[in-house]
């Protein structure tokens, strides 16, 4: 059986190509062999049962469930339950039976030997190659307990400021949908009746009538053939972003956005941060840190200048060299890693730079919603404002005629 995979090399190049094994479990095995750190492998073509789908469909690993199992595997642990232990009683407990199925599956793999760090990276969906090696660095240095209360931490800071960022977008996203929804019910339901009424009188229409009725009657003759431009659009931006190009223009566009762009920068500064400090406290090198990071970013460009960091930090470079190249890195985050870097104490300053970052992210999401409330609404109040009045103007206008 064929399976696709992506993959990062010991130089920190990012690498694809397939691999033929009896199944996915081998298949892991033999690249993790050739010293590569697996981001993503699938099976090529169609895989599963249609029903298998739909049930993944329906029922997805969130990021919040991970979160959820970490804290118990967490307190199992410091509990002193036995690794085998816990993922069968987790397994039988969780609310989620595709994670279920994924934590029985890691329970025989440990049952049968392996570690739980290479049981883990049998399941790269659920668990990410930042917790995989976070996991083997415990089993390492003897510390799972500490590590699996780390990684229980850091997924909760990682968890709160992700969704606080994300839910500082969704109201502005419902009230431009909102606006969108109801300028469109008016153009094509409300304004065809009244711009009947504004032609039969003959009198002269304003331009800016004009251009309404123009409007109005493009979406009424138009409007089915331009969703259906609109769909295909969509589909051709979609499949571009999935692509390295695309992912890295998507991630260009969200770092230059007025006022969000701040917001989504202070965001993966401070995910930076986070990992490193995490997994240099856990033991980890720093060559391996950053090149894990770099995988976990969320963002092609950080994630390119992560593994070009590492690329320099291989070759004997400073990390805080390394990251002075680029303007993306602020003045201050290169500065307190020199500082960390001359004292000893990188894991301490990228600890504080992170509840630096984290605290700006939070203050910059508050501003932005505080500032988008009322220009929303005020927005959304002169376009429809403008709408009736470009119409009800005219139509004034002819019964102060008569």
């Amino acid at each position: 059986m064929l399976f696709n995979y992506e993959a990062i090399d010991g130089s920190g190049t990012t690498t694809s190509g397939s691999i033929d094994a009896i199944n996915i479990d081998v298949a892991i095995s033999s690249l993790q062999r050739r010293g590569l750190t697996i981001s993503s492998i699938n099976p090529e073509g169609e895989t599963g049962s249609l029903l298998e789908k739909e049930i993944f469909l329906f029922n997805p690993i969130s990021n919040k469930d991970v979160v959820v199992l970490s804290r118990q595997i967490a307190t199992l642990f410091e509990a002193q339950v036995s690794a085998l232990r816990v993922f069968r009683l987790l397994s039988t407990e969780t609310i989620n039976t595709k994670l279920g199925e994924k934590l029985a599956a890691v329970a025989d793999d440990i049952q049968g030997g392996n570690t739980i760090s290479s049981a883990l990276a049998k399941h790269p969906s659920v668990f990410s190659n930042f917790y995989v090696n976070m996991v083997r660095a415990g089993e390492e240095s003897g510390k799972l307990d500490q590590t699996f209360t780390f990684l229980a931490d850091y997924l909760d800071r990682s968890y709160e400021v992700g969704m606080k960022a994300r839910n500082a977008l969704i109201y502005p996203a419902f009230v431009i949908a909102t606006f969108i929804v109801v300028m469109i019910l008016m153009l094509t339901l409300v304004i065809p009746r009244l711009s009947a009424v504004l032609l039969e009188s003959g009198q002269a229409i304003p331009i800016y009538t004009q251009v309404i009725i123009g409007l109005s009657t493009f979406l009424v003759d138009y409007g089915f053939f331009f969703l259906i431009a609109l769909i295909v659009a969509g589909v051709f931006v979609w499949r571009f972003t999935r692509t390295k190009k695309g992912k890295i223009a998507l991630s260009e566009l969200q770092l230059s956005l007025p006022f969000a762009g701040d917001l989504y920068r202070k965001l993966y500064l401070s995910r930076i941060a986070d990992n490193l400090d995490t997994m240099l406290s856990s033991g980890i090198q720093m060559l391996r840190a950053v090149e894990i990071t770099a995988t976990v970013v969320g963002n092609s460009v950080y994630e390119e200048l992560l593994l070009e960091a590492g690329a320099k930090v291989k070759d004997g470079m400073p990390l805080s060299e390394a990251l002075s190249a680029d303007p993306h890195f602020p003045g201050i985050l290169v500065q307190m890693v020199r500082v960390g870097e001359e004292t000893g104490e990188l894991g301490n300053i990228l600890g504080t730079l992170s509840k630096f970052y984290r605290r700006e992210v939070t203050g910059a999401v508050d501003t932005l919603v505080d500032l988008i409330e009322p220009v929303m609404i005020v927005a959304l109040g002169l376009g429809v404002g403008f709408l009736l009045a470009a119409v009800l103007i005219p139509i004034y206008n002819i019964s102060a005629g008569i």
